[in-house]
């Protein structure tokens, strides 16, 4: 779930940008009693923009979300006599019609109990429909098909006490309201949405710098695995590096336990000598796979930096996979499976590391192709925080849903998407990981254990899976065997 907040997304609507009380339909005339006090936050400094159309609304969504929602349920919170925009959510449309009342009633929950934490309980609501039609459907068909769900959002806003006062659908480039009755203004076909940038909104924005985001789904390409004849050489580098890689990894976890062993007959010892281990003691020996990930990726991260600018994200992004070979992308895809090495990633947030690291992480998603598709969840959950710790919530919070469609369960993706979702500044989190960063780059050196060799004897690797098991199996123990690592 994407929960927005009243800070969230390029354009701050609290003060700057609200509807005049519920959504009124085109033609229909502003009613104001006496007319209303003005707000204490108004300032001549600050355009104010009054949103009287479910038309005006729709094109609002892009400035308020950050991105152009596809595919999507979007709640937003009114607050006051004048609607002032506050908090508001984001959940892709469930497929299965029956998977929607449990879908409103937890959407209407977050918004409301959101506003509530924020100490404003809304006092109504604007909601919004976003599909396009499959196949041979029509726009109008796909509101007749989603008018129930439009309905349980109504009901599940009204339990909480708080009324739905408009809802809005958007398909194919038009609009219907599911509010008003009357054909003669909101006529069956629907109404044309205003052209982009041409609304009032849009001036506004323009004038305090703002452009609307991209849409979903150029977020999204811009983290799906590649589709391309390049994807059958990535999945060979893959498989071969499982081969080369897991055997290592395994004898490095071995290795830790032991040496964790030793560090607690140590502390039984002598309870007065820190022995602790840090979690990225193997990241500093030379010969460990924890090591050689981060030292790759570190090259790789000062590479994509020294590449000249491209003119567009398309452009860049096959600049970036271009100055990335299959079998780099492959050892980092693989060693990021090992948690302590993703954390050790994740402190690249920031300054001049965060950008490349961004660049990076992006890539990587695009390379965990074919079988691999489980193993992205890693790198998008890497660049869904940093790119929430730069600023971009809404690429933050699309690539953090895409690392737990990979992998539902990965844990990591879980907690940062629930920071997101709770509104939690992100500050908070860098902190910690500087903290931990300043602890193991000033940890006094510890005591060589005894190294074995780091390459596996030609035939005996572990990741084969044994005779008859094939490389489908072999990529998921690959995987498994890393992440238990």
């Amino acid at each position: 779930m994407t929960n927005h907040s009243e800070a969230a997304g390029p354009l701050d609507p609290h003060e700057s940008v609200r509807p005049d009380g519920p959504a009124r339909h085109p033609g229909e005339p502003v009613h104001r009693a006496d007319g209303p006090a003005p707000h204490p936050g108004d300032s001549f400094d600050e355009p104010v923009v009054t949103l009287r159309t479910p038309a005006e609304l729709a094109d609002a969504l892009p400035y308020l979300l950050g991105f152009t929602p596809e595919e999507s349920i979007v709640l937003i919170a009114l607050h006051g006599e004048r609607g002032r925009f506050g908090g508001r959510v984001r959940l892709g449309v469930p497929e299965r019609a029956e998977d929607w009342p449990c879908v409103a009633e937890q959407l209407a929950q977050c918004l409301v109990g959101g506003c509530e934490r924020r100490g404003a309980r809304p006092d109504g609501v604007v909601a919004f429909l976003c599909q396009d039609p499959v196949g041979a459907e029509t726009g109008q068909q796909v509101v007749e098909r989603l008018r129930p769900l439009a309905q349980v959002l109504r009901t599940a806003c009204g339990r909480l006490d708080v009324p739905v006062f408009e809802v809005v659908c958007i398909s194919q480039g038009r609009f219907w309201t599911y509010c008003c009755p009357d054909t003669r203004c909101c006529p069956p076909e629907g109404i044309p949405l205003l052209s982009p940038g041409t609304s009032v909104l849009a001036a506004a924005a323009t004038y305090m710098g703002v452009q609307a985001g991209a849409t979903q789904s150029e977020i999204r390409g811009r983290l799906t695995p590649w589709q391309t004849a390049a994807a059958t050489d990535q999945e060979r580098a893959l498989d071969a590096a499982g081969l080369e890689l897991l055997p290592r990894m395994l004898r490095d976890a071995d290795r830790d336990a032991e040496g964790g062993a030793e560090r607690d007959a140590d502390q039984d010892a002598d309870q007065g000598t820190d022995h602790g281990a840090d979690p990225g003691e193997s990241c500093a020996e030379g010969g460990s796979v924890a090591a050689e990930t981060l030292d790759l990726a570190r090259r790789i991260m000062a590479r994509l930096d020294a590449a000249p600018p491209a003119s567009g994200t398309l452009e860049a992004d096959n600049r970036d996979d271009e100055l990335i070979a299959h079998d780099e992308a492959a050892a980092l895809i693989i060693g990021l499976q090992i948690p302590t090495t993703r954390d050790r990633a994740a402190e690249w947030m920031e300054g001049d590391e965060g950008p490349p690291a961004l660049r990076l992480w992006r890539a990587l998603s695009r390379r965990c192709v074919g079988a691999y598709a489980e193993y992205a969840a890693a790198p998008l959950a890497l660049a869904g925080w940093v790119a929430w710790s730069l600023g971009d919530l809404a690429e933050g919070q699309e690539a953090l849903a895409m690392a737990l469609s990979a992998d539902s369960r990965y844990a990591f993706a879980l907690l940062i998407n629930h920071a997101c979702n709770d509104d939690m500044d992100p500050e908070s989190i860098r902190r910690c990981l500087r903290r931990k960063r300043e602890a193991h780059d000033g940890a006094s050196p510890r005591r060589r254990r005894r190294r074995r060799s780091s390459r596996s004897a030609p035939g005996a690797s572990p990741a084969s899976g044994g005779p008859g098991k094939g490389p489908q199996n072999r990529r998921r123990i690959t995987r498994r065997a890393a992440r238990d690592s």
